[in-house]
């Protein structure tokens, strides 16, 4: 997944935008313009790293002078205490731009951590581990873009992007009388052509309805896993099957043995816990006086 430089920047300036307000009081009170220092940006734990580019982006607008080198590319396995990129130039910018740069590290490094937990966990498996669109409001770009750095895949982007009938639609529906079968098939003949139709059930008797209507995949929702091995071999392979409900590292690896295609898990990106990511700062010492 990458992500467009235009979406990148607007995010960025968003971000500074809420974080400097009017400008940095303490740096336009206490720094002097002339004074040069050196970042290091430094893992405090191990994970997997994802947002390097976007800390860039960040530094460049805060003070388009300031040399930035990255130590290590997103999608790479870090371990505590090892840098992961450099910052020089003015001490001002440094200090201005640090802590949206590390936010947006931290909270993408997050995400593409616990992503790699849910794709190891999953090893040896057909099952796909793919996020949801539980992600945080303007975020979505950048949190889904750490799940595939963390090796992942992503659902839908937007509502856009494809039919997913889920049960309010289908209680919207039933007061006119209609079933799931019904749903399925007048979705399937006015969507697109390049888009797919899911439906959420949550038997698999209703899986084997899903699929016999036409849905090109059959999401069970929040089933044992008894009933997932039913319903993964009711649909057969008339349809893909995804298992999402209540998904945890715990439990993860037994739900791919069902023989699910696709795993979504909400938590990927509704509860990942920032990565530990610091900046280790330190001025010239021929800067200035």
């Amino acid at each position: 997944m990458v992500i467009p430089r235009q979406e990148l920047r607007r995010l960025v300036e968003t971000a500074l935008a809420e974080d400097l307000g009017w400008g940095d009081a303490t740096v336009e009170a206490i720094i002097p313009g002339d004074l040069k220092a050196a970042g290091t940006i430094v893992a405090r734990e191990a994970g997997v790293l994802a947002g390097i580019e976007v800390a860039n982006e960040v530094f460049r607008a805060v003070a388009p002078t300031l040399e930035f080198r990255a130590l290590a590319v997103d999608g790479d396995a870090i371990d505590r205490a090892q840098p992961l990129a450099m910052v020089q130039g003015a001490a001002a910018g440094i200090l201005s731009g640090e802590r949206v740069a590390l936010n947006f590290l931290q909270r993408l490094s997050g995400i593409a951590t616990l992503t790699a937990r849910y794709v190891q966990a999953v090893d040896g498996h057909r099952a796909h581990i793919v996020d949801t669109r539980k992600t945080t409001p303007g975020m979505r770009i950048l949190e889904k873009y750490a799940v595939t750095v963390g090796g992942g895949a992503n659902h839908r982007q937007n509502l856009s992007d494809g039919v997913l009938i889920k049960d309010n639609h289908l209680a919207a529906l039933a007061v006119r009388g209609m079933g799931l079968g019904e749903v399925v098939a007048m979705a399937r003949s006015r969507a697109r052509h390049t888009q797919r139709v899911e439906v959420e059930v949550e038997t698999p008797e209703q899986a084997w309805e899903a699929a016999e209507a036409g849905a090109d995949l059959v999401l069970l929702d929040n089933m044992s896993l008894e009933e997932m091995r039913r319903a993964v071999e009711l649909v057969g392979s008339r349809a893909l099957t995804e298992a999402s409900g209540g998904i945890t590292l715990e439990r993860v690896a037994a739900i791919a043995a069902t023989g699910i295609d696709l795993i979504s898990v909400g938590a990927l990106t509704h509860s990942a816990r920032a990565l530990d990511i610091a900046l280790d700062f330190a001025v010239e010492a021929t800067s200035g006086r």
